[in-house]
């Protein structure tokens, strides 16, 4: 019989587990008792915290993104530094190509024109001004054909090529009349006496070089063919020429044949032209027109008009005597077989020569070829006497390098140089993925700034182009896009001129080779992250400053970190700026920063108005 006192189920409870109940109790008994002495620290915190807390701190609750505010913290430094204007008589400075600097380097083979930039301790570090009267240029197409003489007060042209239709002086502004040394009765004609030999109508010529553009009248009628032309001058005696061009809403750069190679990769350009730019093409064995070759595309063309071409008729004016032209003539015959050029055409005053498609059927037993792999590598490198080779073909009719899409279909088409795998880390899927990324970028700065893609903004540059989205996005006649590729950034400007878009390389720790107030819109992606630690982000917003018009805009695109100093920077340069959020919502640490630059003129005494 069972128990009453000792149920079934029921177990005796252990003397020891009853002690550590016990013992357990008493432990947290004390603890807490120890931490409301104060020796313990975590409730005197809490009790800290919340006599500090104002609970009406939030009453304003707003959730948009704050990164406007952001200040990056220097103490020991100013807030912001204040940039002065510099003296009126920096209104046309050049840092790369100023003449008393230029002036102190030998002139064989034009070394004196060359890009010589000040060393760091003789930079200007104060806003250049624009002269006193400035106004907004003409819109194009206006512009094609009238600037504002206040905005380029040099007269001196249209006294020396009065004759030869280049520029004209009515009043207020001056006209170009679309005249050249070699077209003085105006572009167009001699456009048509080309494209009787050059298919320029159908898209297969979609970029082209003029080398001595003047004025650029030239590049300024090929626009309307839809032809974009990258055009060059020194800064030389022919005041402001390449000033003139840009004003007009033209492509150009200050530069010449020297003794380094041209900032152009090869194979960029469907046609070159040497429109009486009197290089002499017979120098140095053959070097410059070597260099054109370079840059010149297989199945490219080449157009000389001037000496030696119709030596027989021009010999007297040009104070040369027969045999002298002849044999300058037959040197040039001689060079382009060389270079397996063919010629297709000479009449009157014009030779045209074709670039075969690849080496297949060419001559060059004793021809001392460069290097495949520095072709393209040429920021400051001295120009070398060797012919650029053409990439290897299967067959003889095949494109060297690969074949071209007519434009406008080559703007979105894989390019060649990315289809046969010559860009590292870039596949024709990553190529088309960067096309609809800009696509959306661009569709993003239409909504910030209702400008964008009107005649307003017609004078473009992307600072760091990359594969060329922004500028195939941005395409359209209203306006033009100078691609910048970075010379320390991967080299894919070989790219964007397979695209049917222009460009330069460049280091942005230098003056670029332009005038001031020569870009309406500059766009800058990427571009301080880039720099960051390589120069002076105060150097790069002057420079930026130099060539941007009056009423001009920036967009930077980069980290809010950077960006956030660059604005710091801004605040002292007359620009007004305001950040925005990425494209994908404010989480986002990649922003949009704005800017506008104000306008203001300079005036005697390094005094500044802001008078419009």
């Amino acid at each position: 019989m069972l128990s009453k006192s000792n149920p079934p189920g029921n177990k005796k409870r252990s003397p020891l587990s009853i002690f550590a109940v016990i013992a357990l109790c008493g432990f947290f008994y004390i603890l807490g008792a120890w931490q409301r002495s104060g020796f313990g620290k975590g409730d005197s915190i809490a009790l800290e915290v919340t006599k500090q807390t104002d609970c009406n701190m939030f009453t304003n609750l707003n959730f948009e993104t704050h990164h406007n505010d952001v200040e990056i913290v220097e103490p020991s430094k100013p807030k912001a530094q204040v940039f002065k204007p510099c003296d009126v008589k920096y209104a046309d400075y050049t840092p790369c190509q100023e003449q008393d600097r230029a002036m102190k380097f030998p002139r064989d083979n034009m070394i004196y024109r060359e890009r010589h930039c000040p060393p760091q301790e003789e930079k200007l570090h104060c806003l250049i001004p624009a002269p006193k009267g400035y106004m907004t240029p003409f819109e194009w197409p206006k512009s094609r054909d009238y600037v504002h003489f206040a905005n380029v007060p040099h007269k001196s042209l249209t006294v020396e090529k009065a004759v030869q239709n280049w520029v004209q002086f009515k009043g207020n502004v001056f006209k170009f009349p679309g005249g050249g040394t070699m077209f003085p009765q105006g572009a167009d004609a001699y456009i048509d006496e080309l494209a009787s030999v050059i298919p320029i109508a159908d898209g297969s010529v979609r970029t082209a070089l003029d080398t001595g553009c003047g004025v650029a009248s030239w590049g300024a009628y090929m626009l309307k063919r839809n032809v974009l032309a990258m055009s060059f001058a020194p800064r030389d005696n022919h005041e402001a020429q390449v000033q003139f061009a840009l004003e007009r809403g033209v492509p150009a750069v200050i530069g010449v044949l020297g003794s380094i190679n041209l900032p152009y990769p090869s194979r960029a350009f469907d046609m070159a032209q040497c429109s009486r730019c009197l290089i002499p093409w017979t120098l140095n064995d053959g070097m410059y027109l070597m260099e054109v070759d370079r840059v010149l595309r297989p199945g490219g063309y080449w157009i000389l008009s001037g000496p030696p071409v119709n030596w027989k008729t021009y010999y007297q004016v040009w104070k040369r005597s027969k045999e002298d032209l002849k044999a300058e003539q037959r040197k040039i015959e001689e060079l382009a077989e060389h270079l397996c050029w063919e010629k297709k055409y000479e009449k009157g005053d014009i030779a045209i020569w074709r670039k075969k498609v690849n080496d297949k059927s060419c001559r060059r037993n004793s021809a001392n070829m460069c290097k495949p792999s520095a072709t393209d590598d040429v920021w400051y490198k001295k120009m070398e006497t060797c012919v650029t080779p053409f990439p290897k073909v299967s067959s003889a009719s095949e494109v060297a390098g690969g074949e071209l899409k007519k434009f406008p279909a080559r703007l979105f088409a894989v390019p060649p140089r990315i289809s046969n795998g010559l860009i590292e880390g870039v596949s024709a899927e990553s190529y088309q993925e960067d096309n609809k990324l800009w696509k959306k970028h661009v569709n993003a700065y239409k909504r910030i700034n209702r400008l964008i893609g009107t005649t307003r903004y017609r004078n473009v540059m992307d600072m760091n182009a990359g594969l060329g989205g922004f500028a195939a996005a941005l395409e359209s006649p209203k306006s033009w896009v100078m691609n910048v590729v970075p010379t320390i950034a991967k080299d894919t400007l070989g790219v964007v001129y397979e695209r049917g878009l222009i460009g330069i390389y460049h280091d942005w720790c230098e003056g670029f080779s332009t005038y001031p107030r020569t870009y309406d819109l500059i766009h800058a992606n990427g571009v301080f992250s880039l720099y960051q630690n390589k120069c002076s982000f105060d150097d790069i917003l002057l420079e930026m400053d130099r060539i941007l018009r009056p009423e001009g805009a920036i967009i930077f695109r980069d980290d809010v970190d950077v960006l956030n100093k660059v604005r710091k920077i801004a605040g002292g340069m007359r620009w007004d700026t305001k950040m925005n959020d990425h494209e994908d919502g404010p989480l986002v640490p990649e922003k949009i920063l704005v800017a506008v630059k104000q306008y203001w003129v300079g005036s005697k005494g390094n005094s500044t108005s802001d008078d419009k």
